[in-house]
């Protein structure tokens, strides 16, 4: 099976089962799935566990990587919801409107890099190229997620509701750098089914400039 990457846009949500405000970013996530354009990657925090619900699907490492951009934006401050689209524009809160304007703005633009993923069995092969060397070495993820999952949520601000989330991030891991200078092969282990995801991203973390999805 192979992923070639057309441009898609990265939509990073990050979200919480605790966080009353969320519902209503997670069920408008929920209408990017279908769209072969946009790779929706949903990041569980665990800063609200703290408040009488604990996230079944919080991870520490995706609230170090929400810091991470807060960070390289010169923020002291995370929230959420939060959407980050190509690993560039924060969004806070609810605005279908302006995610869907950055969605569309990013998918104009070319990064230069070419990514094609083929799953063979437990296997990814994983080649890439740049029409031009890359000002800096680039970061290889692999993230891998859970398409869909209903949630009764007992207590906390959520308390009473049954929430079906989607495309939750289960496993984020770096490969490896790229210098971008000469084509990327790699073959990487993914034991077991579900998707997998591929990006090539500046550091920082910054602009992402290649992605693939594998089902």
């Amino acid at each position: 099976m192979i992923a070639q990457s057309t441009n898609p846009v990265v939509v990073e949500l990050y979200t919480s089962q605790g966080c009353s405000s969320c519902p209503p970013t997670d069920e408008f996530a929920a209408t990017l799935i279908d769209d072969p354009n946009v790779i929706l990657l949903a990041m569980h925090v665990d800063y609200w566990d703290y408040i009488g619900w604990k996230d079944s699907f919080a991870n520490p490492a995706f609230t170090n990587r929400q810091k991470a951009y807060a960070r390289a934006s010169g923020s002291r401050t995370i929230y959420t919801p939060q959407l980050i689209v190509s690993g560039q524009e924060r969004i806070e809160g609810y605005d279908p409107v302006r995610t869907k304007e950055q969605i569309a703005r990013k998918a104009e633009l070319a990064s230069g890099v070419t990514l094609s993923v083929t799953r063979d069995g437990d296997r990814l092969v994983i080649h890439a190229e740049a029409a031009a060397p890359l000002s800096e070495p680039a970061i290889i993820h692999l993230v891998r997620y859970r398409p869909s999952e209903t949630v009764k949520i007992e207590r906390g601000e959520n308390r009473g509701k049954t929430i079906t989330y989607h495309n939750i991030v289960t496993k984020w891991e770096q490969l490896g750098t790229w210098s971008g200078t000469e084509p990327l092969d790699m073959t990487v282990p993914v034991p077991g089914a579900g998707p997998s995801v591929v990006l090539i991203q500046k550091p920082g973390p910054s602009e992402i400039l290649a992605a693939a999805r594998t089902k």
